[in-house]
């Protein structure tokens, strides 16, 4: 076998030209950083969410930037609805896993509606995202030169336990399983599949829930970098695992929580 070149360039790995992505969730927040990321390394990016005034300013903002990007309005919990979109898009080559929701509250008062609603958005819908999409990959375009990617953005929650987060800390761990498992039974089709488990965001969900100063002090004490993370933090974390950069990471979780889970 011969030995790699040690000193070919590698920043071009890093682009995305040529590639179709997959965001879910993608109306503010992470998921709209993440659509925005994909878009300025190169991609053309399929934004999904509820909301279509959300989806709409965010996919103006990318265009104005020179990005290529398709807002499209779907319930990512209507599978119907999903295969339709999926359907429609021409080649698919990334899918980023970011929809997602946490009801925070005590085990003993988590209701049957709090527990179906949190599964079916959290798990059912990303295996479900998940699968029509590889089914996508498989069909379309040259695996063998281009891959395939497939990233869930799941929670430092997926690695530990936190009081107050039982069902959201099940479903994160869920994903994790699924993350692994599906990088290993895609591996030899070259579809490559991750996650992304960040700790508490700075965003306008986060600040909901830690609505006071106490809250906020709390949290940061338990975060070695002292800080929370920024959207750009996540962005750019799927970059590198959606690009060629990544070529020979699949089946992983990229931790992005400031050292929480190395404590």
């Amino acid at each position: 076998m011969e030995s790699s070149n040690a000193i070919a360039p590698v920043l071009g790995n890093f682009r995305l030209e040529g590639r179709t992505a997959l965001v879910t969730g993608a109306g503010a927040g992470i998921g709209a950083a993440i659509a925005s990321a994909l878009a300025e390394a190169g991609a053309e990016v399929v934004m999904v969410s509820l909301s279509a005034a959300e989806l709409d300013k965010v996919a103006g903002g990318i265009a104005a930037m020179g990005g290529r990007v398709q807002a499209r309005q779907c319930d990512v919990t209507d599978i119907d609805a999903v295969r339709k979109l999926i359907a429609d898009i021409p080649e698919l080559d990334i899918v980023v896993n970011n929809a997602g929701t946490n009801i925070p509250e005590p085990f003993t008062e988590v209701t049957e509606e709090h527990l179906d609603f949190m599964s079916n958005l959290n798990v059912r819908a990303t295996f479900l995202v998940s699968q029509t999409s590889v089914k996508k990959m498989l069909t379309t375009g040259d695996r063998s030169r281009r891959g395939g990617v497939v990233i869930n953005i799941t929670s430092q929650m997926g690695h530990i336990g936190s009081p107050n987060r039982t069902v959201y800390c099940m479903n994160k761990h869920a994903i994790e399983g699924l993350t692994k498992a599906l990088a290993v039974e895609l591996a030899e089709t070259g579809i490559r599949v991750n996650s992304v488990a960040p700790t508490f965001v700075d965003t306008p969900l986060v600040r909901k829930i830690v609505d006071t100063p106490e809250k906020r002090d709390y949290l940061v004490s338990r975060i070695p970098m002292g800080r929370m993370a920024q959207v750009q933090d996540i962005a750019a974390a799927v970059l590198y695992l959606a690009s060629p950069a990544a070529a020979m990471v699949t089946g992983t979780s990229l931790l992005v929580d400031g050292g929480w889970t190395a404590q």
